[in-house]
């Protein structure tokens, strides 16, 4: 078994690149799309059975390699990566052939466009299996590189901005957790001059050793980094454009995929480093990002915004729940946190899907909110519908029971006033969401209507399975507390 863990370690990164690789052997445009979807669904399944093998084994020790580290709760995150990952790759030739591209023909485009994604799909697999913080951090600034030219990729003068914003701005919060590392380097690293002492379990081991006025600065300068690559506010600026200008599938990887995974990051700092900075200092840290989050969010998700803006700022919504959920450090709120990632992926992932052929046939939904989608096509409608009614929380929407274990484990752990102000900023997100929901269904419709069921057809089958995957993970939301996987992270989060 420790063989196949460690041949799929290796793996689950390189399968992206290799269907890359294919791509860029590919010399016509319909080709290249075949070997990028069909390729990525493929490369997706060293991913899924190296999770679905660390879940079966969640009571047990992480697994260790020379680089890798594979443990239960790194595996939600891996998961819900392999999964939007061959969503994306799915949704991404219905995206580039409605959006041809002169800029060096269709060839050139298929090659630029699937080898950024596959190498932005790797970096990403990669992240959580890291076991190592300054290994972790490489890999998060390789996403950067990538996904900075896919924000970009329509050429508009928008996109551009978009993109330049996301390479600078996290670029910058990157600079700052790289700091933070040195500076716990220098304080961990006590006459030995091995970068082994940012692993993961030596760095556990050590924290309660270490001073506590360097360690204290090297986690809030890491944690602040890399919430800038998460999305909390108030360093969230490049969220909502790049979100709003970077092809539907890569949008998908952006909000499900890259900022749940920054996060966990950031949430192994936290576990690793709390025996030498206090509990107390983790949930200010982590509560203050959530709180501010919510906050900033709700008045936007009560404004009239286009699809994929609306999406990016319920991402900043989701993103401050995750937080609050690290900074309650109660197993309820790690329940809830673990739900969290899971739900939201696959929601997210489908609404960022669902434009795909939404933009296709009511184009104005790139300017405005979507209206009429019922009276225009039923397919579309239920994508959209039920992306929204899952990230609304609505109920049985497994959103709802994750926020609920979230508030539940912050006011097990005594902090009543933030419980209760987040609950009515989570309400406040609700009514919003859910007018835009009513809205978006009903009324008159813009555009033309879908000639046939084939370009609606993808997109139905795709709610069908995300509908079924999450009715599943609320019945899960009932067995997650107090479970091996919870007990995994370490009793909180």
């Amino acid at each position: 078994m420790a063989d196949l863990v460690g041949a799929l370690a290796t793996a689950a990164p390189l399968a992206p690149i290799v269907v890359a690789l294919a791509v860029l052997a590919c010399r016509s445009a319909a080709w290249a799309d075949r070997a990028g979807r069909w390729g990525g669904l493929a490369a997706a399944a060293p991913a899924v059975l190296l999770a679905a093998i660390a879940l079966a084994g969640a009571g047990d020790a992480p697994r260790t390699g020379s680089w890798w580290i594979v443990d239960a709760p790194g595996a939600v995150f891996l998961l819900t990566i392999a999964v939007v990952g061959a969503g994306s790759a799915a949704f991404s030739p219905a995206f580039l052939r409605a959006n041809p591209s002169s800029r060096g023909g269709a060839v050139r485009t298929r090659h630029v466009y699937w080898v950024a994604l596959c190498l932005f799909w790797a970096a990403l697999i990669a992240v959580p299996l890291a076991n190592n913080l300054g290994v972790a951090w490489i890999l998060i600034e390789a996403t950067t590189a990538a996904s900075a030219l896919l924000v970009a990729f329509s050429g508009r003068r928008s996109a551009l901005e978009a993109g330049w914003k996301y390479l600078v701005l996290t670029s910058v919060g990157l600079t700052v957790a790289l700091f933070g590392i040195v500076v716990l380097y220098a304080a961990a690293a006590t006459g030995e001059a091995s970068l082994s002492v940012l692993e993961w379990g030596p760095l556990t081991d050590r924290a309660a050793t270490l001073d506590h006025a360097p360690a204290l600065s090297a986690v809030v300068l890491i944690v602040v980094g890399l919430a800038t690559k998460v999305g909390w506010a108030p360093v969230h600026n490049w969220l909502p454009d790049a979100h709003s200008e970077a092809p539907p599938p890569v949008s998908a990887l952006l909000s499900a995929a890259l900022l749940p995974t920054v996060a966990l990051v950031a949430w192994r700092v936290a576990l690793a480093m709390e025996p030498a900075v206090g509990a107390q200092a983790i949930r200010v840290l982590f509560v203050g990002f959530g709180l501010v989050s919510l906050a900033l969010a709700v008045p936007f998700l009560w404004r009239p915004l286009p699809w994929k803006r609306l999406l990016a700022y319920s991402s900043l919504e989701h993103m401050g729940v995750l937080a609050l959920a690290i900074g309650f450090m109660h197993p309820l709120a790690t329940a809830g946190a673990l739900l969290h990632v899971l739900a939201h992926g696959v929601a997210k992932a489908l609404g960022f899907s669902a434009a795909v052929p939404l933009l296709r046939y009511q184009p104005a939904a790139g300017r405005r909110p979507p209206r009429g989608l019922v009276a225009q096509s039923p397919p579309i409608a239920g994508a959209v519908g039920l992306s929204l009614a899952a990230l609304s929380g609505i109920p049985p929407s497994p959103l709802f029971l994750s926020e609920v274990l979230v508030l539940s484990g912050g006011f097990a752990a005594g902090m009543i006033w933030v419980g209760a102000l987040s609950a009515v900023l989570l309400a406040l997100g609700f009514l919003g969401m859910a007018h835009v929901l009513v809205e978006g269904l009903a009324g008159r419709p813009s555009g033309r209507r879908p000639s046939g069921r084939r370009g609606t057809r993808l997109i139905a089958g795709t709610a069908v399975v995300c509908l079924a995957l999450l009715l599943a993970l609320s019945a899960l939301a009932y067995s997650l507390p107090g479970s091996d996987l919870v007990r995994a992270v370490g009793g909180g989060a």
